[in-house]
């Protein structure tokens, strides 16, 4: 024979959802089993109100009734009802699941915003890098015309100084000259090692 549950009121003829929690606390998997028939559906209820996804709310019902289950000690009578402390549970469980999807949505929608612009240090190297030609091209203009046609072969079409020698038809300790005096005005120019 099943005892009846009473939320409230007078003379209760079994024992009611604090005094059932109480004993879930002290592991009774009945009561759990009692208390799980209780207030499955009034949670399922709340937390549906709030997420307004099925499947989710019943995940979310699920992880109370487990929470339930872990912290019934902490479960304290003078501070409320038996409902109104699982109830609580359901409502904090749900909001958190909300703000969790929220959380989620706003981080997608940064990492696709970053994906469709050039990271700052992309754009940050082609202007440097941009600049640093411009500050070449001015330094090459400060050199004679043999040294920057040395420089230039040497340096930008890859030949080695003996080809450039004969390229210019120049004996190739001109060339080696040429090279290093260009090079150290450039460096002077663009103030490198200094």
């Amino acid at each position: 024979m099943e005892e009846a549950v009473q939320f409230s009121g007078a003379a209760p003829s079994g024992p009611d959802l604090q005094e059932l929690i109480g004993r879930v606390a002290r592991g009774d998997q009945d009561a759990f089993g009692r208390v799980y028939d209780l207030v499955s559906g009034p949670v399922l209820g709340l937390i549906r109100s709030v997420l307004r996804d099925p499947a989710q709310s019943e995940e979310v019902a699920q992880e109370v009734l487990v929470e339930v289950w872990r912290t019934a000690a902490r479960f304290q009578p003078a501070r409320g009802s038996g409902m109104t402390w699982v109830l609580t549970l359901a409502h904090r469980r749900a909001v958190d699941r909300v703000r969790s999807a929220q959380a989620s949505t706003d981080r997608e929608q940064r990492a696709a915003l970053l994906d469709r612009t050039p990271a700052f240090d992309e754009v940050t190297e082609q202007v440097e890098a941009r600049l640093e030609r411009e500050q070449v091209r001015r330094c090459l203009r400060t050199l004679t015309e043999l040294q920057r046609q040395s420089v230039t072969l040497a340096y930008y079409r890859g030949l080695a100084y003996r080809e450039v020698a004969e390229l210019l038809s120049v004996p190739l300790g001109t060339v080696k000259t040429r090279m290093r005096d260009g090079l150290i005005r450039l460096r002077d120019c663009l103030g490198v090692g200094a």
